[in-house]
């Protein structure tokens, strides 16, 4: 199962949950905030009965935590982004 089956995933999404850092320095691209940005890529979930909003955002801290966005992260010197598509297609229960 991948996020996009469980959640509404877009950047300039201000209903959502949380955002995720899109754009920015290698160690702040892919960190979770609850501060809106248009920029950012929101994730507000759909489905509660599989993921409660606020566990999936301590994954995503989680994730940033473990450099998961490090190799993903596209750009040339300091300023680095992540692809919306690399969100959707995060492996919720990987096999």
């Amino acid at each position: 199962m991948k996020l996009s089956d469980v959640a509404t995933i877009k950047t300039n999404f201000k209903e959502a949950d949380f955002w995720i850092v899109r754009r920015g320095s290698l160690e702040t691209c892919g960190q979770p905030t609850y501060d809106f940005n248009p920029e950012h890529i929101g994730i507000r979930v759909e489905r509660t009965e599989v993921m409660l909003p606020r566990f999936l955002y301590y994954c995503f801290e989680m994730l940033h935590d473990s450099g998961k966005w490090e190799p993903l992260a596209t750009g040339s010197l300091s300023l680095v982004n992540i692809r919306v598509s690399d969100v959707r297609n995060i492996e919720l229960c990987p096999r």
